[in-house]
């Protein structure tokens, strides 16, 4: 029997064509814009619950090249945010397949800069660089090759036209970021000679492959949905997590399986097939039931929010909660603390350190944990340039005042014991610019005032919440104080907590 995971005599050879989007709104949209859009291949696959189990078997593979793997560790917040992660790629690849040539060229462009601030060097002094064409073109590789892998496992493999079809639209959502961005091969069996190459002489054990199979789903947090019910998660997770780390690795390429020492336990083939199959029979459920951007706003959901879905979630909840308590009385998992109610409790500097400035969850803040967060208030802010880089700028010089004030040892960088020892304001002159950045961007109108409306936009994510106060605006003076107060870790924050520490 052929292996699942191995390339090699299974996929069916054809070619594919490119494309080269418009950077500005074009007034008429050609035949090749036919390649995104509702009717395209991949937008049937994107709301496919099968897609969930594809997708987490890219990133591994995406993580198994060395230079994606230094980069993960050292910049990305998919440990300790992986549901943040997980969200902000849905919407990006929205907006990157999505029917208007405009939003598609603002998010590459988006995308390019993010990019283009990723680079260092691994822990054995190889270079990385997230700009890197061949880099790049093995991400788009992995969701491609993972897409029609995901089909095959479940019992319904593409047929030749429509592997070509999605070959092309993958070829033209790398062609979007420009001709800095590499590009696949030009046809299909070119295609899989390059992906057998690569899963049999570039990829490697790598420490982010490690952390994604054997300790983030062992240790993945509740989505927002479960907040505040560890008991119930825990035990969701106990039994959820293993299965998928043994179902990803299962369906990896065998040659890399055995070249990186993956375990083979004796019947994950087995359980690899019937998950897919499983999955693949969602989709004679309602449409509505199994929607992507539907299952994605449910797990961010919040019982407080101001939303006519607010008080079945917090039903939900409270049902739930006696679940959790029932649970507690017949498992051995130890009792963890939610969300506190009522008024805002003190904070300790080392939970406001784990929660907040340690956006990487490695234990120390560096500038990759402030440039975590200005990457993500730019993305929720939808910041252009020049507004992106000034964010960035505001954030670098806030570091700069960090490390000389907290940095006792000179390691350039801060652990949780000197900030705790040193228990500062953090309310220098470069916090304020932060706060005034963010201000300036949150005014649309400029009138010095961020407006109900205005307030939401920056807040969305802290579930809708209005401005508080008669007269429904928020002066630059109270603004800036507020972001300030919870910089300083002193108190949790209504809206900014949701901003920064959601997982």
């Amino acid at each position: 029997m052929t292996d699942p995971g191995n390339s090699r005599d299974r996929h069916p050879r054809s070619g594919a064509t490119d494309h080269h989007g418009d950077p500005v709104r074009p007034a008429h949209q050609g035949p090749a814009d036919s390649l995104f859009g509702p009717d395209s291949q991949f937008y049937r696959f994107f709301n496919d619950p099968r897609w969930a189990l594809a997708l987490v078997r890219a990133t591994v593979l995406e993580a198994a090249h060395p230079q994606v793997g230094a980069a993960l560790i050292d910049n990305s917040t998919f440990v300790a945010h992986p549901w943040r992660r997980l969200r902000n790629t849905l919407v990006s690849l929205q907006r990157m397949f999505g029917e208007d040539d405009y939003t598609r060229q603002r998010e590459a462009a988006r995308l390019n800069r993010l990019h283009a601030r990723l680079s260092g060097t691994d822990t054995q002094n190889r270079p990385y660089d997230a700009m890197d064409p061949e880099v790049r073109a093995w991400v788009v590789a992995t969701i491609f090759e993972s897409s029609v892998t995901m089909c095959r496992l479940s019992g319904q493999p593409l047929d030749q036209a429509t592997m070509e079809r999605l070959y092309a639209e993958f070829q033209a959502f790398l062609a979007a970021f420009g001709s800095g961005a590499g590009q696949l091969p030009s046809t299909l069996p070119k295609f899989w000679q390059y992906y057998d190459h690569m899963v049999e002489e570039e990829l490697e054990n790598t420490e982010a492959l490690r952390i994604i199979l054997y300790k983030l789903f062992d240790h993945l947090p509740a989505p927002p949905l479960l907040d505040g019910l560890p008991t119930v998660w825990a035990a969701g997770r106990a039994l959820a997590g293993p299965v998928i780390g043994t179902i990803t690795v299962a369906s990896l390429p065998e040659p890399f399986r055995r070249r990186a020492g993956l375990p083979e336990i004796p019947g994950a083939q087995t359980l690899m097939q019937g998950a897919y199959l499983t999955a693949g029979l969602a989709r004679f459920l309602p449409e509505n039931w199994i929607r992507t951007e539907s299952l994605t706003n449910l797990l961010y959901l919040s019982p407080d929010r101001d939303d006519p879905q607010a008080a079945t979630l917090a039903a939900l909840h409270g049902r739930m909660k006696r679940a959790g308590a029932f649970l507690r009385l017949v498992t051995p998992f130890p009792t963890q603390r939610g969300p506190a109610g009522g008024a805002a409790p003190q904070r300790s500097a080392g939970e406001f350190f784990t929660a907040v400035l340690d956006q990487t969850g490695d234990g120390y803040l560096d500038w990759p944990d402030l440039a975590a967060m200005a990457r993500e208030l730019s993305s929720r802010l939808d910041l252009d340039e020049p507004e992106e880089t000034r964010l960035y700028k505001a954030y670098a010089e806030w570091w700069r005042e960090l490390q000389e004030a907290l940095d006792a040892d000179g390691d350039g960088r801060i652990s949780k014991e000197e900030y705790a020892a040193a228990v500062p304001s953090l309310a220098g002159p470069a916090l304020i610019r932060v706060a005034e950045v963010l201000f300036d961007a949150t005014d649309a109108d400029g009138n010095e005032f961020i407006d109900a409306d205005e307030y939401r936009a920056l807040f969305r994510t802290g579930f809708g919440r209005t401005v508080p106060g008669t007269d429904a605006r928020y002066s630059r003076g109270a603004f800036i104080k507020d972001f300030l107060s919870f910089m300083s870790g002193r108190h949790p924050s209504t809206p900014f907590d949701p901003l920064l520490t959601d997982a």
